[in-house]
């Protein structure tokens, strides 16, 4: 058994999400403690949280804003930013960044409030 895995983040098929479109990795690893998603941020993100995940935002291209629990903050290459569980969150903007969901991404993990 392998300890190691490797993803060209590029040549993973995108899918959209709602932040736009993510490129994902790991996620499909029986045990990984995370995976790692190469996510293009088109457009105003819908707000949504995660009941069991921690994700880590790291802003590669671009410049916006992040809403967390209604308050905005800005961003530009570099910003990193960790969401808690239940943090209501969305990115604002054009961005390209990695997020490491901790653990790895599970899509049911994705909640959405009504109207939003």
């Amino acid at each position: 058994m392998k300890r190691y895995h490797l993803a060209q983040l590029d040549a993973v098929p995108g899918v959209e999400c709602p932040c736009g479109v993510a490129r994902r990795a790991f996620g499909e690893v029986a045990g990984a403690p995370a995976s790692v998603h190469l996510t293009e941020i088109h457009a105003d993100a819908r707000t949504h949280y995660h009941r069991r995940m921690t994700e880590i935002y790291v802003v590669l291209e671009g410049e916006g804003e992040i809403e967390l629990d209604g308050e905005r903050f800005p961003l530009k290459p570099l910003t990193a930013v960790m969401i808690q569980p239940g943090c209501r969150h969305r990115a604002i903007g054009r961005l390209r960044i990695l997020n490491l969901p901790i653990p790895a991404f599970d899509p049911t993990d994705e909640w959405f409030d009504e109207g939003s």
